[in-house]
């Protein structure tokens, strides 16, 4: 079986930035969330586990969720400044790498993974693997097909989520995630959900009901205590689950698998590109590769 993998880049590079010490490159510029993302690729190159891959990149204009709710991810800092250069070199690190880069203007990365994961989840012996820093992605799992590897912590601990992983943590199927978050909200991106609303409940009502719009049109007969917290929150329930469903329709172009074929570099090609920023001990790791 052939396997696609589908990175988002932006979560994984802010997740080595901050797992990572400080490094710096030759001419003295800050290199430590490239070093982490070079790592990573590395060992997936050398793996032979993935035919396909796309890095899914956010960009900085604002995205339709923003028009929908103008505090949007509102409480998130600043990228970083040394940050914002590592960034845009990511590009190139994908590039060296033989990977294809996709952004696209009003929508974020998870909606370009959503869309691809979409599109190519009916193709005949392909296994669609999903590699982030989030747990966003998690509504996108589906049976053994679709599976998400997300980092837990540092940049070597991953956690590996199919449809019963997702259910032994929330308590609820993949397909729920966004209804999930419209009851209990994401703090990490300004997503309200509904006051009072914690987890434990909102699984209970999801596992009952089924979805957000479900629940509110069974109020009625929904015990006083939890009843009581979800009046007049049927509009910012509705909304927070939007803000948090991944579009899996987003207009990027179209591809076909050789499109995307991973095009593993050479030795030669690599030692040249970690001499550039002094990865001394990604030189090291290519010896008697």
């Amino acid at each position: 079986m052939k396997t696609l993998l589908l990175i988002d880049a932006n979560s994984l590079i802010h997740r080595f930035y901050h797992a990572l010490p400080p490094l710096t490159d030759p001419k003295g510029e800050p290199v430590g969330a490239l070093y982490g993302l070079s790592r990573i690729l590395l060992k997936i190159v050398r793996s032979q586990k993935s035919d396909y891959v796309v890095a899914a990149f956010d960009r900085r204009e604002k995205t339709f969720r923003s028009d929908l709710y103008k505090d949007y991810k509102g409480t998130r800092p600043p990228t970083a400044g040394d940050l914002i250069p590592q960034l845009q070199a990511a590009y190139n690190v994908f590039k060296i790498f033989g990977i294809k880069t996709i952004n696209l203007k009003g929508y974020e990365a998870d909606d370009i993974i959503g869309t691809l994961a979409e599109r190519f989840k009916n193709e005949k012996d392909l296994r669609i693997v999903i590699f982030t820093g989030d747990l966003d992605a998690l509504q996108l799992v589906k049976d053994k097909k679709i599976i998400v590897d997300t980092i837990r912590k540092g940049i070597n601990d991953v956690a590996v989520y199919d449809e019963k992983a997702v259910r032994d943590r929330y308590g609820i199927g993949p397909d729920q995630i966004a209804d999930y978050k419209g009851l209990v909200g994401d703090a990490s991106d300004n997503i309200k959900g509904v006051p009072g609303i914690g987890p434990k409940t909102a699984a209970e009502l999801l596992r009952e009901y089924g979805t957000v719009e479900n629940i509110f049109e069974d109020i009625a007969i929904i015990p006083d205590k939890k009843s009581k917290k979800l009046i007049g929150q049927k509009e910012q329930a509705k909304l927070s689950k939007r803000l948090a469903t991944i579009i899996r329709d987003a207009p990027i172009e179209k591809l076909t698998l050789g499109d995307i074929k991973l095009v593993r570099p050479t030795k030669e090609k690599l030692e040249k590109f970690f001499k550039g920023y002094g990865f001394s001990s990604l030189i090291r790791s290519l010896e008697g590769a």
